[in-house]
């Protein structure tokens, strides 16, 4: 059995549990702590710090994966989706290993619950590329090939007609406008023909809180592509997070060829 810790930091809730990385089953109770008014950089650290002391049996040598609502390059986040704007280029990998006195996998949490969905829920075992998506307050997305995450893909901000895709077709866009399930499949249709044409996946997963309502939309969308609902739900950024913490860093990075 391998194990790992998985946080999810989000803007509601900073949540976690220690993960059979084999199997996808928590080893713990799922603990959940609410994400600190304003979100800033300083009370956010100091609630996963908390939140890992409630978790416990977190012994040297466990890794830790986190994931975080933001473009995560290098270690840094670059945005930030419902916390703190003094999260922008702060390099947050940096200051979460200090905090918590250890290395750490640091992602964005749309691939994290992606990485997931392909290792232990509905996209395990399919070869190819699997494009999630998560319809919510925008629409996030991930895109592994063959088991390999490719980050931050922010496929919600693709422009169709004009407008980010997310500001029409996210369920935040659904409620804001009040659309019944027909009207918004509609502009969903839209949307998804537009990935698929561009990526050519070999399967889509739907995941965001409206999922487990998958059968009131997805039967009314017309696409090549098969299209699926999540499976893991509000375990998912904890699952990928913890999954990923386990990856061994590649053995061979390409290096410049020297110039002569």
């Amino acid at each position: 059995m391998a194990k790992a810790l998985g946080i999810d930091i989000g803007g509601t809730g900073i949540k976690g549990a220690l993960v059979d990385t084999v199997t996808g089953e928590l080893l713990s109770d799922r603990v959940k702590l609410p994400t600190p008014e304003g979100g800033s950089p300083k009370d956010i650290v100091s609630t996963v710090v908390a939140l890992i002391d409630k978790i416990g049996g977190l012994e040297d040598g466990v890794p830790v994966g986190l994931c975080f609502p933001a473009v995560v390059r290098n270690g840094r986040t670059m945005s930030a989706a419902n916390v703190s704007n003094k999260w922008i280029g702060l390099e947050a990998e940096a200051l979460f290993e200090k905090a918590l006195g250890r290395d750490i996998h640091f992602v964005n949490d749309a691939d994290a619950a992606g990485y997931a969905e392909v290792r232990f829920g509905a996209a395990k075992d399919v070869r190819g590329l699997v494009v999630l998506t998560t319809l919510g307050t925008g629409i996030g997305s991930a895109l592994i090939y063959n088991g390999v995450l490719v980050p931050n893909s922010e496929l919600g901000h693709l422009e169709i007609d004009g407008k980010d895709a997310e500001s029409k077709a996210s369920y935040a866009a659904k409620e804001r406008d009040d659309l019944d399930w027909k009207q918004w499949s509609k502009r969903l249709q839209k949307y998804y023909t537009h990935l698929e044409m561009l990526f050519s996946p070999d399967l889509f997963v739907v995941g965001g809180g409206v999922s487990k309502n998958y059968e009131e939309f997805l039967p009314l969308l017309t696409l090549t592509t098969d299209i699926v609902p999540a499976m893991l739900r509000n375990n998912a950024g904890i699952l990928g997070s913890a999954a990923l913490a386990t990856e061994p860093v590649a053995a061979h990075v390409p290096q410049p060829t020297a110039t002569k």
